[in-house]
């Protein structure tokens, strides 16, 4: 994983509200998402959410340490922005 490149593409879709950060952000959000992220290390309750979204048909990855690249809280994040997701693919 090329860390330097995927932090840099996600905190460009961070500042331009291309990202949807966190669980409860996400679970009740119904709109089309591109990609998913998740932590290996992240909870049950957003584990059930990253699933949800794999099964809808979302590119869907885990991640180790990806709260390491984003912060220490973020376990979950998905993009709402089809360049961006595939870009970001290129560096998983």
């Amino acid at each position: 994983m090329h860390s330097d490149k995927l932090f840099s593409y996600i905190g460009i879709a961070m500042q331009g509200g291309n990202a949807i950060i966190g669980s409860d952000n996400l679970n009740g959000y119904r709109k089309k998402l591109y990609l998913v992220l998740v932590d290996k290390n992240a909870g049950k309750a957003t584990k059930k959410v990253f699933a949800r979204l794999q099964q809808n048909g979302i590119d869907a990855y885990e991640i180790d340490g990806l709260d390491k690249i984003i912060s220490k809280n973020i376990k979950i994040i998905a993009f709402k922005n089809k360049a961006l997701s595939e870009e970001i693919k290129k560096y998983i």
